[in-house]
């Protein structure tokens, strides 16, 4: 089983009030917009931790579901 997040694409996009958000596009599905992040650098902290995340899941699964 594939985490569902696998495919997914990310980018961080400015706000109106100056905040940043995550646009998270995963494929099969409408795009969404994760919001509030102070800053740029840490809407892509969250990403990374994020993709880290699902690919640790990725990992773990294939390695329990022999």
């Amino acid at each position: 089983m594939t985490h569902p997040h696998a495919g997914a694409t990310y980018r961080t996009v400015p706000l109106k009030d100056g905040s940043f958000g995550i646009e998270i596009v995963i494929p099969g599905s409408y795009p969404t917009t994760m919001s509030s992040f102070s800053t740029e650098a840490k809407a892509g902290e969250w990403i990374a931790r994020h993709k880290s995340f699902v690919e640790l899941n990725a990992r773990f699964d294939r390695v329990w579901r022999r």
